[in-house]
């Protein structure tokens, strides 16, 4: 029997998959526990539609990202902090700084985990922050950390 799965099913079939089934499994567990639903030519139209859908919702998340790419590498961010000799800060500035600066100057809101800053920035100048905006889609941020 032809099921679609509507959960994943572990070791038979993840969710919106298509697969051939022993009738007893499919009647007994998948079908009446709603892990999945009989094939039917309805059902498979139903299942292809979604699967369009989706994938219009995932080109345009792209198409989204990659217009955020372009207005975050075209700004900059100031960012004030306490430094010493030579330009080194008194500690550092954290990714959490750096977007709370990019939300109150630009209006732009990034999750501060998107930012690829492994220690801080440590010094005063600028500094260029990737910002991973999508898994294809990678902008570079400019900060700017000036003396407060």
């Amino acid at each position: 029997m032809k099921v679609i799965f509507t959960q994943d099913v572990k070791g038979k079939g993840k969710k919106g998959e298509v697969k051939e089934v022993p009738v007893g499994y499919a009647n007994n567990f998948l079908l009446k526990n709603n892990y999945a639903v009989e094939a039917t030519p309805g059902n498979l139209k139903q299942l292809e539609a979604q699967n369009k859908r989706i994938e219009k919702d995932k080109q345009q998340e792209l198409e989204d990202a990659k217009q955020l790419k372009e207005r975050i590498e075209s700004l900059e961010v100031k960012v004030t902090a306490k430094s010493g000799e030579g330009g080194r800060l008194f500690g550092s500035v954290s990714s959490k700084q750096v977007v709370e600066a990019l939300n109150k100057q630009h209006g732009i809101k990034v999750d501060k985990r998107k930012m690829d800053l492994h220690d801080g920035i440590r010094s005063l100048g600028y500094t260029n922050v990737p910002v991973k905006l999508h898994h294809d889609v990678l902008a570079t941020l400019k900060v700017h950390v000036v003396e407060a």
